[in-house]
């Protein structure tokens, strides 16, 4: 057995018991992976991502780490802070125009280097020759897919599923039905399909619209490593668009971060959840059920929502 990767956590992640309102009279059990606490920095499921990019990176002898995202984006931010810590420069090229949010803040901290693209420089990121005048200015750097995506992050995503098994005895559960989780651009989401191999289903509330095309993705990333495009099904939780709130949405983050204990934020967890009530309802899960909520962190990016700002804002939705 080859030994744990040096870029895993170390410690275990905890599974906690989640009691809502709501589940009252399905008699179903939910409890979640609180990969919100793996790490200050390295925060949720932008770990797991980065963690075969870091090793490429290292085998291949890398000065650096080069990736995209916007200006809140909880990946560059774990980039940056998995830069600093590990000894690897970083580079991010950023969607529109130099803007001052937090998130850009940490990332010039950490000694991120930053290029706006504007908007129209970033859509061509889907180009095949994107990559080529970058990878020529900074010779010898590991691309990183956005949002930590590609193969390689979804096969580091895979280890949650040993991750989530760790917990599972001490916590008094032989077992469960199924893993809940938001999915962005269907990266984390693949890859505890791959982690579960048949075993449990992999239910994935969308973040953004089906332009996103997150179905497709997956499929991909499965075809990639010789999997079948089965074990998981995509429910609709983007809410009129990815990065929308709207006062129905907070008020319900709000609600359920009182009754749950748990931090949320609105453009993957709380919609996530959200959603997932819907289901309960529904009736979508038998009676007996025992699932986990995967919460993929993204906390960092609460600092550039004006939540207070959505609520006064009825009833239409905000953008961030």
């Amino acid at each position: 057995m080859a030994p744990p990767s040096p870029y895993l956590p170390g410690a275990p992640i905890r599974l906690q018991p989640l009691s809502f309102t709501w589940l009252d009279g399905h008699a179903i059990e939910l409890a979640a992976l609180r990969l919100d606490q793996v790490d200050p920095e390295l925060s949720g499921n932008k770990w797991f991502k980065l963690l075969h990019h870091l090793e490429a990176a290292a085998a291949a002898g890398a000065e650096g780490l080069i990736s995209l995202g916007g200006p809140h984006s909880n990946h560059l931010h774990a980039l940056a802070a998995a830069g600093r810590r590990f000894g690897l420069r970083t580079v991010g090229l950023l969607r529109g125009h130099p803007q001052d949010t937090p998130t850009v803040q940490d990332l010039l901290d950490c000694g991120m280097a930053l290029h706006w693209l504007g908007y129209g420089g970033y859509r061509e990121r889907y180009q095949p020759e994107f990559w080529a005048p970058w990878q020529a200015r900074y010779p010898g750097f590991h691309c990183v897919p956005e949002g930590g995506g590609g193969l390689l992050g979804a096969l580091g995503c895979a280890e949650l599923v040993a991750e989530l098994r760790q917990p599972l005895e001490a916590f008094g559960w032989g077992d469960y039905h199924g893993c809940w989780l938001a999915a962005g651009t269907g990266t984390t989401l693949a890859g505890l399909v791959l982690g579960e191999a048949g075993r449990h289903p992999v239910y994935g509330a969308l973040a953004g619209p089906g332009e996103h095309a997150v179905a497709a993705t997956v499929a991909t990333l499965l075809q990639q490593a010789g999997r079948d495009d089965t074990g998981y099904r995509l429910f609709d939780a983007s809410r009129r668009g990815f990065g929308r709130f709207d006062p129905e949405l907070v008020r319900f983050m709000r609600d359920a971060e009182r009754e749950g204990g748990m931090p949320l934020e609105p453009v993957y967890t709380a919609k996530a959840l959200m959603a997932l009530r819907e289901q309960v309802r529904a009736g979508f899960f038998a009676p007996g059920s025992r699932l986990v909520f995967v919460h993929t962190g993204g906390l960092q990016g609460l600092r550039g929502a004006n939540l207070d700002a959505v609520l006064q804002a009825e009833p239409g939705p905000v953008c961030r």
